[in-house]
């Protein structure tokens, strides 16, 4: 279920849109906002963040109605066994022209299967976030809002 009026453009695509640009390009923009998705932006074009290389990935939360959406995928671990990975955190990587976003999973170093945002965290740095390489494909205009986290290197 979309949160949009008929006939308005989904911010959220717009967003994530704008995000996926950015990761492409990784060249100079600027923005007024000091906390924000466009600011994460911002520091990933202009190499702001205090990461020790150059990032290339804002991480994002989604979120249906009130609640986070939690992403699930299924990866070939060890002897072919199949793992279960859940997460709230995403890299954008591709969003087509109906808004319909190509989403990775990101996953916390160490971390088990998330209840919530904040346990997925738990304590840990920005710079503990890894990529599964667990793809899913989204509808963005089923989501209402976005939070951004500081650009990383992935």
């Amino acid at each position: 279920m979309s949160c949009q009026p008929s006939g308005t453009q989904n911010c959220v695509c717009a967003v994530l849109t704008a995000i996926a640009d950015a990761q492409d390009q990784v060249s100079p923009v600027t923005t007024g906002c000091t906390v924000s998705c466009e600011r994460s932006i911002q520091e990933l074009l202009s190499g702001v963040s205090p990461a020790t290389t150059a990032p290339n990935t804002i991480p994002v939360i989604l979120y249906c109605g009130c609640d986070p959406f939690l992403g699930t995928g299924v990866s070939v671990g060890n002897n072919h066994a199949l793992d279960c990975v859940q997460s709230f955190v995403f890299r954008v990587s591709s969003v087509d022209e109906n808004c319909c976003a190509r989403l990775e999973l990101l996953t916390v170093k160490g971390g088990p299967n998330p209840a919530t945002p904040c346990a997925q965290f738990n304590g840990a740095k920005v710079s503990d976030i890894t990529r599964t390489g667990i793809c899913i494909t989204v509808d963005l205009s089923c989501f209402c809002a976005v939070t951004c986290l500081e650009p990383v290197t992935l």
